[in-house]
């Protein structure tokens, strides 16, 4: 099974930004963490501060891969241009955010493409990354 994690905006910068609302660790270092319990799948991960960019590579992988995961950070909010990507490919995506979107301001609390995935994981730190990995080992293909 080949699952993909793709991070938008800033997430670059995990483990130094807002430390309070995202944690201390790096996505790289988690990254190594998610590598080593998930085993039984080849986890793949992408990281762009630029909306194309994350466009560009669902419509590369989204007909090929088992499932993505997507934290398309404040893209989230504002961008019909990756809903609509994400509808066009076949590959399932669920949707995180580290932090609980829905207590944040007011601005975060409409995701423009939480209607073309599968589903969301949101406010569970780091952790939410592992559901998302863990519902597409537990349901081939997303389904």
């Amino acid at each position: 099974m080949k699952i993909l994690i793709i991070n938008g905006p800033n997430l670059n910068l995990l483990g130094k930004r807002e430390p309070d609302v995202y944690g201390n660790t790096s996505f790289e270092t988690y990254f190594s963490h998610l590598q080593e319990t998930n085993k039984d799948c080849e986890l793949f991960y992408f990281q762009s501060n630029h909306e194309g960019s994350l466009i560009d590579k669902l419509h590369e992988v989204g007909f090929s891969y088992d499932g993505i995961v997507l934290n398309a950070g404040a893209y989230t909010h504002t961008s019909i241009a990756l809903h609509d990507a994400i509808k066009a490919i076949d590959t399932p995506v669920l949707e995180v955010h580290i932090s609980n979107i829905h207590t944040r301001e007011e601005f975060r609390h409409k995701s423009m493409i939480a209607a073309a995935c599968k589903g969301s994981v949101v406010g569970l730190g780091l952790l939410s990354y592992d559901l998302a990995i863990a519902f597409f080992l537990k349901n081939k293909k997303g389904q």
